[in-house]
């Protein structure tokens, strides 16, 4: 009976087509790409001064997503160890065994081969590098470099995330611009204030798996404090990009009334210590609604 259990449970049991692809849909972390395809698109508009032809649009946006999608698969893979300790994280098909680990390698270095062939081909080479920077950056300078070895992880490796504004802009002007320059800055400055927020109620997480995030390793207090004041660097290069004539004064207003209501949250959490956790929850949750708002401000407020 005993073997007969043994050899029971060592047979897989063959998986769906289905639930194969939908984990391979998972290591492309869609919901993160959904939030980078908004702030590349919004680039192409406000770049282009009109709403780009479809066909531009989906070509450049089917890049970006292939290229995304593969940095975050490669990551899947190197994260493997650390994401079977996290809480948020142990159920991703590597961490999980469903994918193998050289698969999602694999995987992630097709998409992003694919996604730079199609791009300089179809839309042009400025775009098709800046989508390579981005998918570059996010594997070896965060990724591989910082994320376990300081707390300026998210700091500096937040640039990768910045990179789809530049993407959108080269894609309808060929060109990068400053609009596109301070767009990048805004999602830069946006990141420490996004992950700080969360990683203040999810320290735990990050403590098991050994990651230097703010929180663990300078504590609440300065995290707090940091993230406070790129929250007023954000505000003054949203700010700033009224000034380059891309954006009406409508944005203007939004930008400000964004931006103050971002540093209010933080005026709050400052006030907010251990164990409680209600600010920084609510930070994080604003903190995607402000970075969804600003970009569709900039949409609403191209000059006619």
């Amino acid at each position: 009976m005993e073997v007969a259990l043994m050899y029971a449970q060592s047979v897989s049991v063959p998986r769906s087509f289905s639930s194969v692809l939908m984990d391979y849909v998972t290591l492309m972390k869609p919901r993160i790409i959904s939030l980078l395809v908004v702030t590349a698109y919004c680039a192409m508009v406000v770049g282009a001064g009109r709403l780009p032809s479809i066909g531009l649009t989906l070509l450049t946006l089917g890049g970006l997503t292939l290229s995304s999608g593969g940095a975050h698969a490669v990551n899947m893979w190197y994260d493997r160890d650390i994401d079977k300790v996290m809480r948020r994280t142990k159920m991703r098909p590597v961490a999980q065994g469903r994918i193998p680990g050289s698969h999602s390698l694999a995987f992630g270095i097709i998409l992003q081969a694919i996604s730079f062939v199609g791009l300089g081909l179809w839309v042009n080479w400025t775009t098709a590098l800046c989508s390579l920077g981005g998918f570059l950056f996010y594997v070896f300078i965060y990724t591989m470099w910082l994320k376990r070895r300081t707390p300026q992880n998210i700091v500096i490796g937040g640039a990768a995330g910045a990179f789809p504004p530049l993407v959108g802009w080269a894609a309808v002007t060929g060109t990068i611009g400053w609009p596109a320059i301070l767009m990048f800055l805004i999602i830069f400055l946006w990141t420490p204030p996004h992950f700080w927020a969360l990683a203040l109620y999810k320290q735990d997480d990050y403590r098991k798996a050994a990651i230097p995030m703010m929180p663990v390793v300078r504590g609440e207090h300065v995290t707090k404090v940091q993230s406070m004041v790129y929250t007023w660097l954000l505000l003054a290069a949203s700010v700033a990009l009224y000034f380059t004539g891309t954006v009406t004064w409508v944005y203007l207003a939004i930008a400000v009334a964004l931006g103050v209501t971002f540093i209010g949250y933080h005026v709050f959490l400052l006030r907010e210590h251990e164990p409680d956790t209600i600010w920084a929850k609510r930070t994080f949750k604003f903190s995607l609604l402000y970075m969804m708002a600003i970009f569709f401000a900039m949409v609403v407020a191209i000059p006619h």
